[in-house]
């Protein structure tokens, strides 16, 4: 049975429906990075995924819209020298941006009235720093 990756909440998606590919990382290395395919580059269908719910999908493809081809999410990890560790990177990356992608908006702020108090200090302090420049305008012209 294909392991369920948790997104967020109770929105979860099969290992099945992620497409892998390796390939040499870029870099120096020496000899072991001419002979080992360890770069990892996971891809997600997030257009034709079954495993997100129809509004899941919109909000996601519109909040990834740049970094789709096709309606499909391509993530590529590299920086550590075996492949495991840089499948684990791409698994969490992926699951970090789709967890952000299909986050629920932020409320609305609700703007609250100045109470009277602050804004009579702060008028005050504006009245004293002009007071106090006045006086030092007269001394030297």
């Amino acid at each position: 049975m294909p392991e369920q990756i948790p997104i967020r909440g109770s929105v979860s998606i099969s290992d099945s429906e992620l497409g892998w590919r390796f390939s040499r990382s870029s870099g120096p290395g020496g000899q072991h990075v001419n002979t080992s395919a360890t770069a990892a580059e996971l891809s997600f269908d997030v257009a034709g995924s079954p495993s997100l719910p129809e509004h899941l999908r919109q909000r996601a493809l519109e909040r990834l819209g740049g970094r789709l081809v096709r309606g499909v999410l391509t993530v590529r990890a590299e920086e550590f020298r075996s492949q495991q560790r840089n499948r684990d990177a791409a698994r969490a990356r992926l699951v970090a941006l789709l967890s952000e992608a299909i986050a629920p908006p932020p409320k609305k702020r609700i703007p609250k009235k100045i109470p009277r108090g602050i804004n009579e200090r702060r008028l005050e302090n504006k009245k004293r720093r002009s007071d106090v420049k006045r006086q030092r305008q007269g001394r030297w012209h």
